[in-house]
């Protein structure tokens, strides 16, 4: 079997995942990547990823939320690497019940960290999942495995670029992923924003956790939801949401379990 490239195409990154042996190891909860190679999803700098990429032949296996950057991919692997195989994935490629009023419409790369979740979670316990990127997300994943659905709302740097953008005089100011949580009380406008992103990011998460456990617990039964919480922007912010556990590389996992599992 040729070398597994698990890719994840967001609207601000595209990351790849080498995943060399998908044996399923005693101890191991998740399969995760040997390494991984990652780029704003506005660039596509060639040269760098040829560099990275392993001289054998691979299997690209793709979940994409962004279709002209998922395209140029795509064109470059056929120029580049015609030997190379290629899957853009759906969600029937997925090892998951997706029991919402549109499956086809729910994000790809939300379904691949729920498939993460039921090889983490207790099998009488639903899971909730929260993944940060572009957008915010927090979905719920029934005990007997199936995606329910959840909320999505902007990550820090739409929200920080909306106030930017929507505002005449206030700045554009980031969060870095591994910045410490600012001080609640900002003394001058910058640090008044970083506050105001990552608290009321914070909150958010913490709300609508605590909403779909109610939900969990009122349709599921009295078992408790793990909480899993991925993405780079989300590793501060984990260690204020109670009972959660920030899990890495979830949505990599997940496409890597699919294919295991075929």
């Amino acid at each position: 079997m040729k070398p597994l490239l698990a890719v994840d195409i967001g609207n601000s990154s595209l990351k790849v995942g080498l995943f060399a042996d998908l044996a399923d190891k005693v101890g191991m909860a998740l399969p995760q990547p040997e390494r991984i190679w990652e780029a704003r999803t506005a660039e596509l700098p060639a040269a760098e990823l040829g560099a990275w990429l392993p001289p054998e032949p691979v299997s690209w296996q793709v979940v994409s939320v962004q279709r002209q950057a998922e395209q140029r991919l795509l064109e470059w692997i056929g120029r580049e690497r015609p030997a190379d195989d290629y899957r853009l994935l759906s969600r029937v490629d997925l090892p998951l019940e997706v029991c919402v009023k549109v499956p086809d419409r729910v994000g790809v790369d939300r379904l691949a960290a729920a498939v993460a979740a039921n090889k983490l979670r207790e099998p009488k316990r639903p899971a909730i999942v929260v993944d940060a990127g572009s957008a915010i997300t927090v979905d719920l994943v029934a005990p007997d495995g199936s995606f329910q659905g959840g909320a999505i709302y902007p990550g820090f740097r739409l929200s920080a670029e909306a106030l930017s953008v929507g505002t005449d005089q206030l700045p554009l100011t980031l969060l870095a992923p591994l910045d410490a949580p600012p001080e609640p009380l900002g003394k001058e406008t910058g640090e008044a924003i970083r506050s105001g992103l990552f608290w009321g990011g914070v909150g958010a998460v913490k709300e609508l956790v605590a909403r779909l456990i109610d939900t969990a617990i009122g349709d599921f039964g009295d078992h408790p939801p793990h909480i899993f919480i991925t993405g780079g922007d989300l590793r501060q912010l984990a260690l204020h949401v109670p009972e959660s556990r920030f899990v890495p590389n979830m949505v990599l996992a997940g496409i890597a379990l699919a294919v295991r599992e075929e």
